[in-house]
């Protein structure tokens, strides 16, 4: 929550999958920002006192008779606004533009020509690369706008009127591929809003200690640890608000990597000294998703699962209310669960379980301080808790676990398959220096039997699929060019050393259209 001496901009989420990156850039320029409903009233953004408005893309065309829309005073409250997409559509149709689908769509890269090099666009270059998203184009300005920029297939790529500082961008300055994006984004925020750049991760952490004092008063908190970034920063971060009243706990539902339940162990035992308990609840698990190989039924068995045996757990540890958990920004986004994002139109891609995957009723009220933030914002907030960097730098790890990158049922034998092809992948990544530039690095076992021959026999094996990928936030991410050397090494230890595979290939799809992890 922002506290009043820092400015606000507000992001009115019309159902995009990026709304919250677009957060995420303006607070990048250390001004604070919040997403929205995007039917929240001017009069109500005006008693925040909000400095701007950004409206966001989303997956409706504004001619729909049933499209989304803005409160219609929002046009005259005085507060300016940026269109991003859909955002952009949807203002000059309202201020009496008009808008068609286009003759042609546009996704992907895009040369952008700047027209005029003031207000949103001071300071940058006549020529510029973008990402465009749409098949839906402003045909007509309303009365006041100009062209500010175009590309070869868009005259109005983006638009503005600077006598009301209302402006528009085709594009999507948010996402990486735009790579002069956040310069836009701060032009808006600091150049058209006037906003001052005071906040910073301490101020947040100042804010959340805050907010869970108030909350959890004299009561106990359960953290469901997991040993990774996110959920040690939470742990972080409930240890300095409610020190001995926080109470740590991993579940070893049997799908982690080798040796991880070991590692998680000594870690908060010897290493962090909190009152921690490791419970192996790893019969329950195979038991339920015996059978099982729907994605989305998987993520919802072992959402509820978890949320069951921390129950169970909890019991014999007296009254605790509260259950904490590192949930981040990107679940709850794919998750697109009613009522847990700001977002009303927003399409899920896939359940997270610790989101979408939670049952119905809890014997738990949840606390997740990490809710708003996306990963590079967690680590940040890590190493200013002081968390060490060996645990901070950590690759990002499904709470699922190895169960989502099992395609088909998930059993004992095949999750020791993977757990050793994971190891092998990952420790030959660290030794070849690029662990730290790669978002994440794994293996994922398919349900496909290929032919092989091995000592003059016939072999017919499993198959291996590695997906290495960069990121800088995981809304988007790239495949990895991994050097062929190194794929080479990694092929040849995983047969040589995995008696039940005898076929491994590279995924070289990107997020989007794919997403980083298979299931």
């Amino acid at each position: 929550m922002a506290s009043k001496k820092h400015d606000l901009i507000a992001v009115l989420d019309f159902g995009a999958q990026y709304s919250m990156l677009i957060a995420r850039r303006v607070r990048e320029g250390n001004v604070y920002c919040e997403v929205f409903p995007h039917d929240i009233s001017a009069e109500e953004l005006l008693k925040k006192e909000v400095k701007g408005i950004i409206i966001s893309g989303g997956p409706a065309s504004v001619y729909e008779e049933d499209a989304p829309k803005a409160d219609p005073k929002l046009w005259q409250s005085g507060i300016p606004i940026l269109g991003i997409c859909y955002g952009m559509q949807l203002l000059a149709k309202e201020l009496g533009g008009e808008v068609k689908q286009g003759k042609k769509r546009e996704y992907g890269k895009a040369d952008l020509t700047i027209d005029d090099q003031s207000n949103i666009f001071a300071g940058l270059d006549t020529q510029m690369q973008c990402w465009m998203s749409h098949g839906d184009t402003v045909m007509a300005l309303p009365t006041g706008f100009k062209q500010l920029a175009h590309t070869d297939n868009t005259k109005y790529a983006a638009v503005g009127d600077p006598q009301k500082k209302i402006y528009g961008v085709q594009f999507h300055p948010e996402v990486v591929h735009t790579p002069k994006g956040i310069e836009i984004i701060k032009n808006f925020a600091y150049v058209v809003c006037g906003c001052q750049p005071t906040w910073t991760t301490a101020n947040f952490i100042d804010d959340q200690v805050k907010l869970i004092r108030e909350k959890v008063g004299k009561e106990k908190v359960l953290l469901a640890l997991s040993g990774g970034v996110d959920s040690t920063t939470v742990a972080a971060l409930m240890h300095k608000a409610i020190g001995d009243q926080l109470v740590c706990m991993f579940i070893d539902q049997g799908f982690m990597r080798k040796n991880e339940a070991k590692k998680i162990d000594d870690l908060f035992v010897n290493r962090f000294k909190v009152n921690f308990h490791n419970i192996n609840a790893a019969i329950r698990f195979f038991d339920r998703l015996k059978g099982v190989i729907d994605p989305e039924q998987k993520r919802m068995i072992i959402g509820e699962n978890f949320i069951r045996t921390f129950e169970e757990e909890a019991k014999k540890l007296g009254q605790i209310p509260y259950l904490a958990q590192g949930t981040l920004y990107p679940d709850v986004i794919e998750s697109a669960v009613p009522g847990s994002t700001t977002g009303k139109v927003a399409k899920k891609i896939k359940t997270h379980h610790n989101v979408g995957g939670l049952p119905e009723k809890m014997g738990f009220k949840l606390i997740e301080p990490l809710r708003l933030l996306f990963k590079d914002e967690v680590r940040a907030l890590g190493r200013e808790l002081g968390i060490p960097d060996d645990i901070i730098s950590r690759q990002p790890f499904p709470g699922p676990g190895l169960a989502i990158r099992i395609i088909g049922e998930v059993t004992p034998e095949r999750v020791k398959i993977l757990q050793e092809v994971d190891d092998i992948i990952v420790s030959e990544v660290k030794k070849a220096g690029l662990y730290k530039e790669l978002w994440q690095s794994f293996g994922v076992l398919l349900p496909i039997r290929t032919v092989g021959v091995m000592g003059d026999k016939r072999t017919y094996l499993n198959t291996i699929a590695i997906r290495a990928v960069t990121s800088k936030d995981a809304m988007t991410a790239d495949w990895a060019r991994l050097p062929y050397e190194l794929l080479e090494i990694i092929s040849n230890r995983i047969i040589n050393e995995t008696k039940e595979i005898n076929r491994v290939v590279y995924d070289i799809s990107s997020k989007p259209p794919s997403t980083i992890e298979w299931e």
